[in-house]
């Protein structure tokens, strides 16, 4: 299941992820499972990230991004282009 944002929090974590640089990238393998894993502690370390999608296809980016959310567990806050925003909050911090 994938975590859904209301448009103020969602605005708040773009204006927050704006200065941001991609942390993971995507090979031509698409989305294994070492790059997930990445992803998974991107995201455990740091709640906001950037990644990078290889994939030259806007539909398979798209798709690729719903895997990751719904495997992960976490939110997209924004796509564009090649880059998508994500995020998934962090338990341990309070």
């Amino acid at each position: 299941m994938s975590l859904d944002l209301d448009a103020a929090t969602r605005r708040a974590l773009k204006k927050q992820a704006h200065h941001l640089k991609p942390v993971v990238q995507t090979g031509a393998a698409g989305l294994s499972e070492p790059v997930l894993a990445e992803i998974d502690r991107a995201l455990f370390d740091h709640e906001l990230v950037k990644i990078k999608l290889a994939t030259d296809d806007k539909q398979d980016r798209r798709s690729e991004v719903e895997q990751i959310c719904e495997r992960l567990d976490s939110a997209c806050v924004q796509q564009i282009g090649r880059t998508a925003t994500l995020y998934r909050p962090n338990p341990e911090k309070a």
